[in-house]
C-alpha cells in the first residue's frame, strides 16, 4: 500500500513540475495554440 501512495505522490510531482517547465520554457497550450491572429481575452 505504501508503494502505491509512493507512486501516486511521484505522479503528481511530475505532472506539477511539467506543468510550470513547460510553461516557463513557453510550450503552454496557451502560447503553442494561439497565433498572432487570435484574440485571447
Amino acid at each position: 500500500m505504501k508503494s502505491m501512495y509512493l507512486a501516486f505522490l511521484a505522479a503528481i510531482l511530475i505532472a506539477v513540475i511539467a506543468h510550470f517547465g513547460l510553461d516557463y520554457a513557453g510550450f503552454s497550450s496557451r502560447d503553442v495554440t494561439s497565433g498572432p491572429a487570435v484574440r485571447l481575452d
